[in-house]
Formats: structure tokens, C-alpha cells, sequence
């Protein structure tokens, strides 16, 4: 009877290590508190539909019809989570574009000629991940609303450039808006996200593209316009 009990013991222990393990190993979420957001993508100024130009193309005529590579990084902070998240981010961007610079007589001088801009945008956005985390549909669309200002400068070689005596440079304020679909890349591999959560505090990862409509022109002042259409694709990370 005795030899039979410990047989039953053993038997019981044996089957409860493997659940305890398993219970041990396997991690849970950590809390989700925000986001850090990088992309990239082309960025071409609307400096030639400034109605003062009178019909000419400056911007055409220096750079062409090609964009300014502009990058981009944000950080957001969730302030509801629920059906959906929505928050705040502050974005930060650099982009430069550089050709020939020309004499008074239109030929190519030997320095280079330089537009460079650094778009600061403060937004809040609201992302429908509850389908994803809900039902493991992977697709999450989203939307941002924001507010941007953007110092730029013109170079000509090493210094920026005069314009009838004064400095190319100055700041834009406008606005844009955003509407954007990203990719859940945790259900690629699973295993893989939990161990990148426990590791590293990084809950969700995500490949994504978006759309902006951006007015940065002092709304609707005179002067430079960095009114912009533009595709952005990038990694955001939810940590």
C-alpha cells in the first residue's frame, strides 16, 4: 500500500514540474506605456505654388522636379488604451537638398546650393489595434492631428546664403495630417515578440506606410512654402 502511494506521488510530482516550468518560462506582457516611431520617405516643398512668384519656379529651377530625402523620429505616450490607444507624439525630421548653384548669368557656379529643413511636429493620434491584440488581425490603421513648425536655411557652399542682404532662413508654422496602416509584425513570429518584450520591454513591433497632408506656409501667409504631400514608411515599436 505504502510502495503504491509513493508510486502515485512520484507520478503527481512528474506531472506538475512541467506545468510549473511552463508557467515560469513563458513571459507576460509588460506595461505598455508609449512608443518610439522612425521613418523615412520623400519631401517636396510647395515653393513653387507661392501665388507672390508670379508664375516662376525657383524651386524647379534649382533642384528639379526630385524631392528632399526627409527622416523622421517620434516619441509618443498613450494616454487610453482600451478600444483602440490614443495619445500624444513629438516628432522630430531632417531633410536637405542640394544642386548646383547658379550665376547671374544662369550657368552652374562651383559651389553647391543647399535647402535644408527640420520639420518639429507636436500631434495626437488614435491607432485601432484593439482587432489585433483582440483577435490577431494584424492590420492597424491609425491617425494623427498636429501642429508643426519648421526652421529651414538655404547654403550656399559653407555658409548660408544672402538674399538682397539678408540671411536665407528662417521657421514655418503650420499644420498637417496624417492616416497611415501598419503591419502587426509579431504574429510573423511569436516567440521571437515575447522574448523581444522580456528582454527588452518592447511589446509590439510594426512595419508601416502613411499619407500626410501638411500646409506649412504660416497659414495661408506670404512667403517660403513647405506645404508638402508625401508618402513616409517606417518601424514603430511599442514599449
Amino acid at each position: 500500500m505504502s510502495s503504491r502511494a509513493v508510486g502515485l506521488g512520484v507520478a503527481a510530482l512528474l506531472l506538475a514540474v512541467p506545468a510549473v516550468a511552463q508557467e515560469v518560462t513563458i513571459p507576460t506582457r509588460s506595461p505598455r506605456t508609449g512608443a518610439v516611431i522612425f521613418r523615412g520617405g520623400g519631401y517636396k516643398p510647395r515653393i513653387d505654388t507661392e501665388k507672390a512668384l508670379n508664375g516662376a519656379t525657383p524651386y524647379k529651377d534649382t533642384f528639379g522636379d526630385e524631392s528632399l530625402l526627409l527622416i523622421e523620429a517620434e516619441i509618443q505616450r498613450f494616454f487610453y488604451q482600451g478600444i483602440g490607444t490614443a495619445g500624444l507624439g513629438l516628432g522630430v525630421g531632417y531633410g536637405e537638398k542640394y544642386a548646383d548653384a547658379k550665376l547671374e548669368d544662369g550657368s552652374a557656379a562651383a559651389d553647391k546650393a543647399a535647402l535644408k529643413v527640420l520639420p518639429i511636429q507636436l500631434n495626437a493620434f488614435y491607432k485601432f489595434d484593439y482587432a489585433a491584440f483582440r483577435w490577431g488581425i494584424p492590420l492597424v490603421p491609425y491617425a494623427k492631428l498636429g501642429l508643426v513648425y519648421s526652421p529651414w536655411w538655404m547654403t550656399k557652399g559653407s555658409e548660408t546664403e544672402l538674399v538682397e542682404g539678408s540671411k536665407a532662413s528662417g521657421g514655418k508654422w503650420g499644420w498637417a495630417g496624417t492616416a497611415g496602416v501598419s503591419f502587426l509584425l509579431d504574429v510573423l513570429e511569436p516567440r521571437f515578440a515575447r522574448d523581444f518584450d522580456s528582454d527588452l520591454g518592447v511589446n509590439h513591433s510594426y512595419l508601416f506606410a502613411e499619407y500626410t497632408h501638411a500646409d506649412v506656409n504660416n497659414f495661408g501667409g506670404k512667403g517660403l512654402n513647405l506645404s508638402s504631400r508625401r508618402w513616409m514608411f517606417g518601424l514603430a515599436l511599442d514599449y
